[in-house]
């Protein structure tokens, strides 16, 4: 079986469409802000900050969704399912969201 593709393929046409001249600008500001995004996740598990963590991977999970990165979205919303009922038994989802995150990269890279 083959692997899922990392991006929707349709959601990027209309990006790429609604964007224009600005598409690449809009890809770039998407892996600076998860780069960040996956720093903050770590230091806030670091910390035990249920809450910022919560509201964090809540974030994070919107703009994957907006890039059209299901997979990583739904891991973000597993992450912050489990931050807001307290549960910080995280840190295998956040290994799979930097390897998802890692193959969107990838596949936002050969645009």
């Amino acid at each position: 079986m083959a692997a899922q593709n990392p991006v929707d393929s349709e959601t990027l046409a209309t990006l790429k469409e609604v964007m224009e001249g600005d598409f690449q600008l809009l890809i770039d500001t998407f892996t600076s802000d998860a780069d960040q995004r996956l720093t903050d996740l770590r230091e806030l598990l670091a910390r035990r900050d249920a809450g910022q963590l919560r509201a964090c991977a809540h974030s994070f999970k919107g703009s994957c969704s907006n890039i059209g990165a299901p997979q990583l979205a739904q891991l973000c919303a597993r992450v912050e399912d489990k931050a807001a009922v307290g549960e910080l038994d995280v840190e295998p989802l956040l290994d799979a969201i930097e390897r998802e995150y890692g193959a969107v990269r990838e596949a936002l890279a050969g645009l």
